[in-house]
């Protein structure tokens, strides 16, 4: 099956391999959403809580050191990922991966009555979506085509959402269990999950730019052939295109050492300018507050005479699933940029609603008006995060980074999300114990801070291969607050980059050379193809 997304082939495998490799943000959505509901079962605070029975509850610190080795686990995680994800290519590192997610899965099931079991466990299925979170995005922008990149990578964080919804879903029905099954189902279905997407994905195509690092070049054009629904030397225009523009960059890579750690930290080529964006940004994901509100989600809604805990995430689980699909469309039709800026402007103004109508009423909400006021400002706030900072920054990091380093930079950037993460999740409780719904105030400025960074740092990345995003960044003519006016050689606007691509058919169908021809033969480069690109 073959869809055309502006002028241009796109197959149905496309979209199968964007959904499948997002089964890595689903495991992490799983597992963020599954614990806050495990913690106010009856079966688990009777056999992991403290206490005399039939009263447990509880330690404030031993639970948060349950709720953030998730955290801890994954950031240790996504730094094994880069070189896993480089050694063995993206889709065995994602398999491979996936089995160790598994690992920390039954060390959580087989624990009866030690926490620190628990939390072991959760420290090592964090190892597995730690370094699935470096390798999914990566894998997604290598592989599906530029059209649709935004949308499909933006799929990373639709199905984290996904997760977290679905697990909302099962603790509610699970809690009507007796004994262990309460907890040890929504743990145990982990495995399915990952063992889906474990098992899928080898049966799927390698990163064609992977492949063509490691010298497979014959399987990298198959692989980008794939992805359009072309047959291997049929003289497609588009497959031949984006395979020269991969040769052609992983030539003036070639040129240059093979990369290490340190190379990340090198301001030549902007490399060490887009390690500490992508730090920044992934860093003030998290600081735009969403984990604060599905925290104090059950006292704001019980300010309003919903008081069930588990109702209560299925509200704000939905919001955030459903307005997930809104960002889709929205980094897709409007670019990176203005989705970031526009969102972190709007968080910011929701969030000082809420913290000023919270601090006002006091901890204990007593006016109904007062609790619906923060029951919009909470859901507008989400539906702000859910579709522009949620999914913008996890498609920055897939397709900002030179080839070079991408791996290694987009580890560096994803370990700034898991410390922040950890950070939240481990001080949240004792700190809004503290202040309230002052809280709020310190979220409403770090998303100030997040829009001038959006602005004046962001480049817009939309329309572009990989390998021109690169070459727009070493472009010292172009600056962020410019950067969509910025065009490939050879074109005007990247709006004349799409209308050739719709009007561009198969008048090139003639050159079907093989891989090794079109990457070895210099001479031909005299007689290149028109390139729709």
């Amino acid at each position: 099956m073959v869809f055309t997304v502006r002028g241009t082939p796109i197959g149905a495998l496309t979209v199968f391999i964007a959904v499948l490799a997002s089964m890595g943000g689903f495991l992490f959505g799983w597992d963020t959403g599954q614990i806050s509901g495990l913690l106010i079962m009856s079966d688990f605070k009777e056999r992991f809580a403290q206490g005399p029975p039939g009263e447990k509850a509880f330690n404030t610190w031993i639970e948060g050191v349950i709720v953030s080795l998730l955290s801890v686990g994954t950031a240790f995680g996504v730094m094994l990922g880069a070189p896993i994800a480089d050694f063995f290519g993206r889709r065995r590192a994602m398999t491979i991966e996936c089995i160790v997610f598994n690992l920390g899965v039954i060390i959580q099931v087989t624990a009866f009555h030690a926490w620190y079991q628990l939390a072991i466990g959760r420290f090592v299925t964090g190892l597995g979506v730690g370094a699935l979170s470096a390798a999914v995005p990566m894998y997604q922008s290598e592989t599906v085509p530029r059209q649709v990149r935004g949308a499909l990578v933006g799929t990373y964080q639709l199905f984290i959402t996904f997760g977290i919804l679905l697990a909302y879903a099962t603790n509610i029905g699970t809690n009507q269990y007796d004994g262990s099954a309460q907890w040890r189902v929504p743990i145990g279905l982990g495995i399915a999950f990952a063992t889906i997407l474990g098992v899928g994905i080898l049966f799927c195509p390698e990163s064609p730019r992977w492949l063509a690092s490691q010298g497979r070049e014959e399987e990298a054009m198959a692989s980008v052939a794939a992805v359009r629904a072309a047959k291997l030397g049929d003289g497609n225009p588009w497959v031949e295109a984006e395979f020269k523009d991969i040769i052609d960059s992983i030539r003036e890579d070639e040129k240059r050492e093979k990369a290490g750690w340190i190379d990340c930290f090198k301001p030549a080529n902007k490399t060490l300018y887009r390690t500490l964006l992508g730090i920044t940004l992934q860093a003030g994901q998290q600081l735009t507050g969403a984990n604060y509100f599905f925290y104090y989600g059950t006292q704001i809604f019980g300010s309003v005479g919903i008081s069930d805990p588990f109702v209560t995430q299925i509200i704000l689980g939905g919001v955030n699933f459903g307005c997930t699909f809104l960002g889709l469309y929205v980094l897709e039709r409007f670019g990176r940029r203005i989705p970031l800026i526009v969102g972190a402007a709007w968080m910011s103004a929701w969030l000082f609603v809420f913290a000023i109508a919270g601090t006002v009423a006091g901890p204990e909400i007593t006016d109904p008006a007062i609790g619906k006021l923060l029951i919009v400002s909470a859901c507008l706030f989400i539906l702000a995060y859910a579709s522009t900072w949620a999914p913008g920054i996890w498609i920055f990091i897939g397709e900002s980074f030179a080839l070079r380093t991408r791996a290694k930079q987009a580890a560096l950037a994803t370990l700034s999300n898991w410390v922040w993460n950890f950070l939240i999740s481990f001080f949240t409780q004792p700190i809004s114990a503290d202040i309230h719904y002052a809280y709020g105030f310190i979220f409403a400025g770090a998303n100030l801070a997040n829009f001038f960074i959006a602005y004046f740092f962001v480049y817009e990345s939309s329309d572009l291969s990989l390998e021109s995003v690169d070459e727009m960044y070493n472009d010292a003519a172009c600056k962020p607050w410019n950067s969509r006016k910025w065009s490939p050689a050879g074109h005007a606007s990247r709006d004349q980059v799409r209308d050739k691509e719709a009007q561009q058919g198969v008048e090139v169908g003639q050159w079907s050379k093989s891989p090794s021809a079109m990457a070895g033969d210099e001479a031909e480069k005299e007689r290149e193809p028109p390139n729709p690109l």
